[in-house]
């Protein structure tokens, strides 16, 4: 995995040339892992969508090559450090796309970048999260100890789950989850129509975290096109759907994505 820009965005090597460089992508996609995620969750995405969408994922304080870092327990903060390496628009259209957390935090970045002028995202795709006006609307229920925590992690299911069987791995990724949780049990959204971009919402059939009702609500938060797409499976639909999930991206990018 090469460092990318800075500390903060990961690109791969599967989907780079033998010099190292990524080519010439026409499309710049930044991707937001879960709480308790890491950047290499995005992997397998990358490879799907080479070389015509170049593929930043976010590495998160806390996790991995930066776990000596203590990790970011508010979401706006986070999302304003975000914007601050992401840096003014360049020459690439910039999407995003987001799972879980990283879906309320993509959703904050693209209102930051919305209020520069030539700033908001080509796309904001969303994955498995309510929307704000839905998650007001439901009673807070967070984990209230490391067990309760443990306990929600495992059901939701994910590559993490299988780690918390490991003691020793189990004290590693505790505080990035704990402080992810805490991040996500003090959000308060930002409300409004204030984007412009197209948004679509993505959930599987069987997640119990996100009803499909809840998903459609996303649409209050864009005067642009809106669509919803249901996929079979749970909170991690999209680790079996990768394909999928890349074919629906680029059909809602222009005709120069191929």
């Amino acid at each position: 995995m090469s460092q990318g820009r800075n500390l903060w965005l990961r690109r791969f090597h599967s989907v780079e040339h033998g010099d190292g460089t990524a080519g010439n992508p026409a499309f710049e996609l930044i991707c937001f892992p879960h709480a308790g995620g890491s950047a290499a969750y995005w992997r397998g995405l990358a490879v799907e969508l080479a070389p015509v969408v170049d593929v930043l994922a976010v590495q998160y304080p806390g996790r991995l090559d930066r776990l000596h870092e203590p990790p970011v327990e508010d979401l706006h903060r986070l999302a304003d450090l975000v914007v601050a390496e992401l840096g003014p628009p360049g020459d690439r259209p910039r999407a995003l796309l987001g799972h879980s957390m990283g879906a309320s935090l993509a959703y904050e970045v693209a209102v930051r970048l919305a209020r520069v002028p030539g700033g908001q995202p080509l796309l904001l795709v969303l994955s498995c999260r309510r929307a704000p006006d839905a998650a007001r609307r439901r009673p807070r229920d967070w984990p209230r100890d490391d067990a309760e925590l443990i306990a929600r992690v495992r059901t939701l299911g994910g590559t993490e789950s299988a780690l918390l069987d490991d003691p020793e791995l189990l004290d590693v990724i505790l505080p990035a989850l704990r402080g992810d949780y805490r991040a996500l049990a003090t959000y308060e959204p930002t409300l409004g129509r204030t984007l412009s971009c197209p948004v679509v919402a993505l959930t599987g059939d069987r997640d119990a975290e996100v009803p499909v009702e809840d998903l459609r609500d996303w649409r209050e938060c864009t005067s642009g096109d809106f669509r919803t797409r249901v996929f079979e499976g749970g909170h991690f639909f999209l680790n079996d759907h990768v394909g999928e999930v890349a074919e629906l991206i680029r059909g809602m990018l222009p005709a120069s994505a191929g």
